[in-house]
């Protein structure tokens, strides 16, 4: 299979499953995609080519100096734990509603990592959007005027409103190899992409060799931890760091 087939079929599969179709969508991964780009067997590395390195290069831990919950561990670190713990759970990809806005442990979407990570934080990320849609809602401008704490803190384009308005604005750009640019990506983080597969997922403190670090999140058909950072078939456009 070619390798601009397979960036087809990548975003092909993202956008049935963004779009709900996702038994389709898993149908697609599972039969074309997993087997080369989970498992890495023959998918040609994009132009983001990993340096060849003897050694892998040591990127500093930077922390937020911050411990919401109390519970000795900075929030940074609960976050990636929190993310990690979803990986394990492996909630199945499905895109719905559900009233009183959460989806069972079985299930979830991209969001839906980022706000079971912040509870592990100690951060009711529900309560956080919701309050912030109802005291600014014009910062909001996907609820439209219309509220709906069942779906608003499950929508990449309302936390990204709230991340805007309450996290750090880091750099969006990713540099293989680059100590100084790699540092300012720190496990716990949070990234957002556009279109065409808009997306949102939590950077991992685990890295490649060249110091690029993996990607926690759910993009179908399971929550997973992987190399995807340079390689979702969309731009970043946002880099949190979670609180100011």
């Amino acid at each position: 299979m070619s390798y601009q087939l397979k960036r087809l079929l990548i975003a092909m599969s993202a956008l049935l499953a963004f779009s709900g179709v996702v038994t389709v969508s898993v149908l697609l991964y599972n039969s074309i995609l997993r087997p080369s780009i989970l498992l890495k067997m023959d998918l040609p590395l994009k132009k983001h080519t990993q340096p060849v390195m003897e050694t892998p290069i040591k990127i500093p831990r930077v922390l937020s100096n911050h411990d919401q919950d109390a519970d000795g561990i900075d929030d940074l670190d609960d976050i990636v734990h929190g993310a990690r713990a979803e990986v394990e759970r492996r909630p199945f990809y499905k895109s719905a509603y559900y009233r009183g806005g959460y989806p069972p442990a079985t299930e979830g979407t991209c969001t839906d990592v980022i706000w079971r990570a912040f509870r592990d934080a100690g951060y009711d990320l529900k309560i956080l959007v919701d309050s912030d849609i109802a005291a600014n809602i014009k910062a909001y401008p996907r609820v439209e005027r219309k509220p709906d704490p069942n779906i608003d803190f499950r929508r990449v384009p309302n936390l990204t409103s709230f991340f805007n308005r309450h996290a750090m604005s880091l750099t969006i750009e990713v540099r293989p190899g680059d100590v100084k640019n790699l540092e300012l990506w720190q496990g716990g983080d949070i990234v957002v992409f556009g279109k065409p597969c808009p997306h949102i997922g939590i950077i991992s403190d685990r890295r490649r060799p060249d110091g690029v670090p993996l990607l926690i999140h759910n993009g179908g058909p399971y929550t997973t931890e992987a190399d995807y950072l340079l390689d979702w078939p969309s731009p970043i456009t946002n880099h949190f760091r979670f609180p100011k």
